[in-house]
């Protein structure tokens, strides 16, 4: 792994091309490589949510699903058990379409359930 602090990044072709992964949607797990990338970016708050570090210097990432109940499973599930599985939790930040700054390497902490009410308008 060779990604520095600060540095853009296109996500196809310099990271999924190299360490392959889901190339759509927030947390991609590559079969072949140790680790587990979340991408962040504004997108959240058209679903009432949004990522981003809090006043502790701790970083809040919403999981996977859009509605209903989001389950500990697939992408959540491997940010939860990175640690355990030996895998690396690298953190990435949109700045424009495709390209995303590479923020440092993460650590799971602890989660926590909320309820939310999302209303189309």
């Amino acid at each position: 792994m060779s990604f520095e602090v600060g540095k853009v990044y296109r996500r196809v072709e310099e990271i999924h091309a190299d360490y392959g992964g889901q190339e759509q949607g927030g947390i991609s797990t590559p079969a072949k490589h140790p680790l587990v990338f979340l991408f962040v970016g504004e997108g959240g708050s058209a679903y009432g949510y949004e990522d981003g570090f809090r006043d502790d210097g701790v970083f809040w990432f919403n999981g996977v699903g859009h509605r209903g109940s989001m389950t500990m499973s697939r992408g959540n599930a491997a940010i939860r058990s990175h640690i355990t599985d030996g895998r690396a939790l690298l953190l990435f930040e949109y700045v424009s379409k495709g390209k995303v700054m590479f923020l440092g390497e993460a650590a799971y902490l602890s989660h926590h359930l909320t309820v939310q009410a999302y209303l189309r308008g």
